[in-house]
């Protein structure tokens, strides 16, 4: 595969293209943002932004938060910087490390905030994960759809018409440029969060099984409730410079949040997807899918700074990456699919020219809480049955007819 001359990642890579020295378009966005942004005018932006809601509402701003490093420190940044009063909002995907929630339950005590968390039917989500995986090859559709959807009802529900986010999606992809600050709006969340499928389209692929009030956490809410509210729904990475690194290292010192090992991920970047016990299969999806996974996206980053070398980062990509995680079993208890089943799809979804070959798949380590991981709900698989059994069912029907 062609990789970027400067870090490294893949042709695979989504929303990737190269210019004549074989430079990549996401390391193209760092040199804007490095060279060619005006940090100073856009921390003045953020300083009014603040000022223009500060005081006026029950909240100042709302901030949707899962407790990991990015979320993490947006919370930290503008409660220390402005001493504003937020909302911290919670979308539990159903997957959530013990080192995560004693996270969290640090940095609300140590900041002082209030904090509304949100877990959704765990029946209706087995359903998402197996309906998303096999159209998409993508399982996360639920958490896609429902970090960025369900902060938005709750800021009409609460009238709080700032809402903050972390990283805008330029820092790692195409979607969008640093070259305007970037709108989390509905328009993004269609181009990139919900896979193309929008929650009317789910209950539709669901076959009407489902409430479609099941469905609603995952559905933006309306222009017209966001515009009567006059909302603002940004990036904080927009108006001051991302830097993972060293601000991992800040909320590390400053408020005691912890890293944690990661199925598959080097120990050095042990700040990283640190949330969830699903992250190894997901990883391992992507691997499956475009030829890499975590490991070359932490060593481009690091490249890209001149952290790390592209020997360093070839060591790292070689013994971290393409392993077969441990949680996997889970995934497979969680949504009954066998594991060929699972390789099927997974590489019925492979993006052109990577081939996969499971029989060089080697194994992964287990990390040292996965005994703790909950499986409440692996083996009740009554919602899934009926999905898988239809779906076997046209996979054999088409494999029948050819």
């Amino acid at each position: 595969m062609k990789r970027c001359t400067r870090c490294g990642l893949p042709e695979t890579h989504e929303t990737i293209s190269f210019n004549v020295d074989g430079v990549c378009n996401i390391c193209g966005q760092q040199d804007f943002k490095n060279l060619r942004t005006d940090w100073a005018t856009n921390k003045k932006a953020l300083d009014g932004l603040i000022e223009e809601h500060r005081g006026k509402y029950d909240y100042d701003c709302l901030v949707p938060f899962s407790g990991g490093k990015d979320s993490t420190w947006t919370l930290y940044y503008l409660m220390k910087e402005y001493n504003i009063k937020p909302l911290v909002v919670r979308f539990d995907h159903g997957f959530m490390r013990p080192n995560l929630e004693d996270n969290v339950r640090r940095t609300l005590r140590h900041l002082g905030a209030d904090c509304l968390s949100f877990t959704p039917n765990w029946k209706i989500v087995q359903k998402l994960m197996l309906q998303s995986f096999l159209e998409k090859g993508d399982f996360c559709w639920h958490c896609h759809t429902g970090i960025f959807s369900y902060p938005m009802w709750i800021a009409i529900e609460k009238k709080i018409p700032l809402i903050f986010w972390g990283e805008p999606s330029a820092e790692y992809t195409a979607y969008f440029s640093y070259e305007k600050a970037e709108e989390v709006d509905e328009t993004r969340f269609n181009r990139f969060m919900n896979l193309g499928i929008s929650a009317p389209d789910m209950f539709v692929r669901l076959g009407g099984t489902v409430d479609e009030r099941e469905l609603k956490p995952y559905s933006y809410p309306p222009l017209s409730a966001l515009r009567a509210l006059n909302y603002r729904s940004v990036c904080l990475g927009s108006f001051i410079p991302w830097d993972v690194k060293k601000q991992s290292t800040i909320i590390q010192k400053e408020i005691s949040w912890k890293g944690d090992e990661v199925e598959n991920v080097p120990p050095e970047y042990n700040y990283e997807k640190i949330e969830c016990y699903m992250q190894g299969v997901r990883d391992y999806i992507k691997y499956i899918k475009r030829g890499y996974s975590r490991p070359s996206h932490l060593v481009a980053i690091d490249r890209r700074s001149d952290r790390k070398t592209a020997e360093e980062g070839r060591q790292l990509v070689n013994d971290y990456e393409g392993k077969r995680p441990p949680s996997l079993e889970l995934f497979l208890e969680f949504t009954g699919l066998t594991e060929a089943e699972f390789h099927e799809v997974a590489m019925g979804h492979q993006v052109s020219p990577y081939i996969h070959d499971p029989k060089a798949t080697k194994p992964g380590a287990k990390t040292a809480d996965f005994d703790r991981w909950s499986r409440a709900g692996a083996m009740d698989r009554e919602s899934t049955e009926e999905q898988l059994s239809r779906w076997r069912a046209r996979k054999n029907s088409g494999a029948a007819k050819t």
